[in-house]
């Protein structure tokens, strides 16, 4: 008599013979944490350090061995990313069966979609994304671009540190010499071994990838501008009103042609910034009224105090006998 497995039976199969051999390791499995495309991530024990770390395994061996330089090639990026707002990378290597791992630091805390549903404060929210955009900023400066930025790349740890996650699609552009001397890369797309940047190819998520992301053009690190405009949006949605100033921001950094955008994320994170402490921000054009209303918020503490000593004046001399 044939019997027929469950639903629920074959899922636990395929989970289970999904989960890498780690025989001849230093690493000890205790469960999975997630799948992404290229691979899964594992919760393990690393035995030399006794402590948790995470595990990235490429899920299948692949036959011309892309998917497997592919993952070796975001490990190497992100270790040379030593950033507070970046994930650090501890080791890498490969397992019995020939699929590459690296191991990273082990995460906990929420995503950024998950964690932003408990902070109502816009000016909190913001403070969160100079967070992303510092980290971002820095990659850049390394001559790194992610090209998957959004919410759910983003992690918000329990002390309140902030991580720019999945690094698998990043892309590097140039690296600079000791002279200084910008080079390609070995990963740069001038590399023909670099298919997974070649032109026409479109990597990244619909509603955070730019215009010409989304066409599979090339992009610079103003397409990671429009993606974190797009993350701006998303934080700032849920307000009862946006500020017309930050709606510009945003604007600036969504622009449809690249050329119109913020050119770098400093600019785009420094306008952010000016915002949160009541300064004007260099795409909104301001009025006089609204200079002059700014100029009372802004010293709104000593407009006081100098209207309190006003009034007991006025009222010791009202009062004062004749």
């Amino acid at each position: 008599m044939m019997r027929f497995l469950s639903d629920s039976a074959i899922e636990r199969l395929r989970e289970a013979a999904d989960f890498p051999d780690l025989t001849g390791t230093r690493y000890e499995l205790i469960d999975k944490l997630g799948q992404g495309g290229m691979g899964g991530v594992f919760r393990v024990q690393d035995t030399a350090l006794d402590r948790q770390v995470a595990m990235k395994v490429m899920s299948l061996v692949d036959s011309d061995g892309t998917w497997s330089a592919r993952l070796l090639r975001e490990a190497r990026i992100i270790a040379k990313l030593e950033h507070p707002g970046i994930v650090p990378v501890h080791d890498s290597g490969l397992l019995s069966d020939g699929r590459p791992y690296y191991i990273m630091k082990l995460v906990q805390g929420k995503r950024l979609e998950e964690h932003v549903s408990n902070v109502a404060a816009l000016s909190d929210r913001l403070r969160i994304f100079l967070r992303i955009c510092d980290a971002v900023a820095f990659a850049h400066a390394r001559g790194v671009l992610h090209r998957d930025l959004k919410p759910g790349n983003v992690m918000v740890g329990p002390f309140g540190e902030v991580l720019v996650m999945d690094w698998g699609l990043s892309k590097v552009v140039a690296e600079k010499t000791e002279n200084s001397v910008s080079q390609p890369s070995e990963l740069s797309p001038a590399n023909p071994r670099d298919r997974t940047t070649a032109h026409g190819t479109v990597l990244g998520t619909p509603g955070f990838m730019a215009p010409e992301q989304t066409r599979g053009d090339s992009v610079d690190q103003r397409a990671d501008v429009y993606s974190l405009g797009a993350i701006l949006q998303f934080l700032s949605v849920d307000s009862s009103s946006v500020p017309r100033a930050l709606t510009a921001v945003r604007k600036q950094a969504m622009a449809e042609d690249s050329s119109h955008r913020y050119q770098t994320v400093l600019n785009l994170a420094t306008d952010v910034a000016h915002f949160l402490d009541g300064l004007p921000v260099s795409v909104y054009p301001e009025g006089p009224l609204i200079r002059a209303g700014r100029w009372i918020v802004r010293n709104r503490v000593w407009i006081l105090l100098l209207l309190a000593y006003v009034i007991a004046r006025a009222l010791l001399i009202f009062f004062r006998p004749r």
